[in-house]
């Protein structure tokens, strides 16, 4: 008896914390309609028109990002062209290939993906053999390799894919996460969270690697010194 006392007082107990947080719920909305409700003409002219600014300005910014290359995953033909199109964007990604190495082709087919979703980077391909004097000057030396340029400064590097799972079926998403540590994209995901499970560990303190960790030469066999 005295055990179903208990779960009766528990259950009624749960039944009023919802009534109650149902009856929130209502008066908030309640509140908010009213307040819709008690707007003069002026008021809603006022605010229809700042939402109306705020997405002239949201397109405006996507016809700016698009008339600079964004949108799309281009290759640029020289390294010259390189310090033009980072001058031009805040944020850019820039993958150093190979044609020789498998792997930069898997990444080809992620980063087209995502420069349709992510507007706001500027995603490019240079092959490194036009590129001689910046591999040098940005220390490339593992191929393939993902430069992460912010404010016209090289911020960060993929190399290879041991931040990806180290593996060669890694997820669009998998790539993603690891660009929206470096903040280089907008990402709406968990940054402690990566999308592979072999990695979770080291999720919450991956942003804090240093970047001669990062930039290490994990890919023997992607090195400079093998084809």
């Amino acid at each position: 008896m005295e055990a179903h006392t208990s779960a009766d007082m528990f259950s009624k107990v749960l039944e009023n914390q919802l009534l109650q947080t149902t009856k929130l719920v209502e008066e908030r909305l309640d509140a908010e309609i009213q307040k819709m409700d008690q707007m003069d003409e002026d008021e809603l002219e006022l605010l229809k028109e700042k939402r109306l600014k705020a997405l002239k300005k949201a397109q405006q910014q996507k016809q700016e990002w698009l008339s600079k290359g964004h949108g799309e995953y281009r290759e640029i033909p020289s390294e010259r062209d390189f310090f033009q199109e980072v001058k031009e964007s805040k944020n850019v990604v820039c993958h150093f290939y190979r044609d020789s190495t498998f792997r930069c082709k898997i990444l080809d087919k992620h980063l087209a993906i995502l420069s349709k979703k992510h507007l706001e980077t500027k995603f490019l391909k240079l092959n490194v053999e036009k590129a001689p004097f910046l591999c040098e000057r940005l220390k490339i030396k593992v191929i393939p390799t993902l430069a992460l340029v912010k404010d016209g400064k090289t911020q960060d590097y993929v190399t290879g894919f041991t931040d990806l799972g180290n593996t060669d079926d890694f997820t669009t998403e998998t790539l993603e996460w690891r660009l929206g540590c470096s903040d280089i994209i907008n990402y709406s995901g968990n940054l402690m969270e990566p999308p592979f499970q072999s990695q979770k560990k080291i999720g919450t303190n991956f942003t804090k690697l240093e970047k001669k960790t990062i930039r290490g030469k994990k890919y023997d066999s992607d090195s400079d010194d093998d084809d």
